[in-house]
């Protein structure tokens, strides 16, 4: 998938899917404004089997030296994008007076945000190998995610509020293999810039995968394109991303039992002006 010059789909991007002042200039939750007490309420009472689920990454475990930027993460709203602004037009480079970015929307804003309806889109199985897995560089397209609910059933629709998770399977490929050269900064399958139509229309809280960056590398861009995703995901959407979770277990799970929604506990370290956190996520059924 080859898409146009990265400039000039950035910019239509940026005019066309933006929540900047949705909330006012001062908000600092971004797109985790649409989860609200009714919902983590709703949440709550998914549970029918109490068991739990880390969807965390080991730090100590093998090929994690290869998964530093402090494995299973979020990014929260102060990454900035290719104009150097972070979530609501505040500056994301410089120093002391000349940065306000971190120093406004860092990840301890979020500390008892990420608390919701968890949602398991299994794009590995629903379109992916025999072993439920998509290759390195393949693209998600809304498509895939609209097939994926699809294919799993009601309990994977997608609402309001929901923090959803979306499976390629390349995160349990390498570990399978033993083979974490590259799952850092290489090719990976992940969401297609031509998601965010999706992202923003379907008003979820947050987004993350089991790859090293959430969005397919390479990008689709002719040029060198550093994650033209995250330029637009954060500061204009206020949608936080989530990296490197292991959502291998429960994958299983859910297949075994067709019930693709949970709650989702996955509060971040609350970092003073940090851009983002290492979380470990707690998904209960």
């Amino acid at each position: 998938m080859t898409l146009g010059p990265l400039e000039e789909e950035l910019a239509k991007a940026r005019a066309a899917y933006r929540d900047r002042g949705r909330w006012g200039a001062a908000d600092v939750l971004g797109t985790l404004n649409f989860i609200d007490d009714a919902i983590r309420a709703h949440a709550a009472g998914l549970v029918r089997r109490g068991h739990c689920f880390s969807l965390a990454h080991e730090f100590d475990a093998p090929g994690a030296e290869h998964g530093r930027r402090a494995g299973t993460r979020w990014d929260g709203l102060g990454r900035g994008d290719a104009t150097d602004q972070s979530w609501h037009g505040r500056s994301s480079t410089g120093t002391g007076t000349d940065y306000d970015g971190d120093g406004v929307t860092g990840v301890e804003q979020l500390r008892d945000a990420f608390t919701g309806r968890g949602v398991l889109l299994d794009v590995g199985r629903a379109v992916g190998d025999a072993r439920g897995e998509l290759p390195d560089g393949y693209p998600i397209s809304e498509e895939h995610l609209r097939d994926t609910v699809e294919a799993q059933g009601a309990t994977s629709s997608v609402r309001r509020g929901d923090i959803v998770l979306v499976r390629t399977g390349q995160l349990g490929r390498v570990r399978r293999l033993g083979a974490w050269e590259g799952y850092v900064s290489g090719d990976a399958p992940g969401l297609s810039f031509t998601t965010l139509g999706w992202l923003h229309r379907t008003e979820i809280a947050a987004v993350a995968t089991d790859t090293w960056g959430l969005e397919v590398r390479p990008s689709g861009f002719a040029e060198p394109a550093a994650a033209p995703l995250h330029r637009i995901a954060a500061p204009h959407l206020g949608l936080p991303l989530g990296e490197q979770w292991d959502l291998e277990a429960l994958a299983e799970d859910c297949a075994a039992d067709g019930v693709y929604e949970f709650l989702l506990v996955a509060a971040p370290l609350p970092g003073s002006g940090a851009a983002g956190t290492p979380v470990n996520p707690i998904a209960v059924k």
